[in-house]
């Protein structure tokens, strides 16, 4: 299933940074920002469940960190989005929304068991998670910057999904740290 997993990311990574590109839009960037740190995400926990033992909790400390990272990123990019002030093109955002919508929906389905498994596949589920909740997002900024013809909504949903992913990222390390204090007994 994390193979699955890793090929959908990867591929919908490069799909989105291109139309973040074509579109301009922050949210998409953010988005096409997650799927790469997700691509990661299951490359290390494939990497995690082969090496086993300690090194599970371990590599979970180093995916709550880059979770945290990255949402530090997007904030930094959505605040310079907000700075350049040029709305993105809303129907590229829309239509790119819908098609990593309906990837990590797929996704969400095949890991939805591990929802409740130890710091390393929590943060798989964590990630896909988030990965719907920010296409949801990312389809309201679109209709918002239809709407408005601003770019406010696209910054703000930007600046959403960091927050979510340093809350995400903070929950993985507390997890990952108990995890390895109760191993270090």
């Amino acid at each position: 299933m994390l193979w699955i997993a890793l090929l959908a990311n990867i591929s919908m990574f490069g799909v989105e940074l291109v139309a973040s590109v074509f579109s301009g839009s922050s949210a998409l960037a953010a988005d096409a920002g997650d799927f790469l740190g997700d691509s990661a995400n299951y490359a290390l926990s494939l990497g995690a469940l082969a090496l086993g033992g300690v090194w599970v909790p371990r590599v979970a400390l180093l995916k709550g960190v880059a979770m945290s990272f990255y949402g530090i990123l997007v904030l930094a990019y959505a605040g310079w989005r907000a700075w350049l002030g040029a709305p993105p093109e809303a129907v590229t955002m829309g239509v790119v929304g819908f098609l990593a919508l309906a990837v990590n929906l797929g996704v969400a389905v095949l890991l939805y068991r591990f929802r409740e498994g130890d710091a390393n596949m929590r943060s798989v589920w964590l990630c896909t998670r988030n990965d719907v909740i920010a296409n949801l997002a990312v389809l309201a900024a679109a209709a918002g910057v239809l709407g408005t013809g601003s770019g406010w909504p696209d910054v703000a949903v930007a600046s959403i999904l960091a927050v979510l992913g340093v809350t995400s990222g903070r929950v993985v390390l507390r997890q990952a740290r108990a995890e390895l204090a109760l191993r270090a007994r």
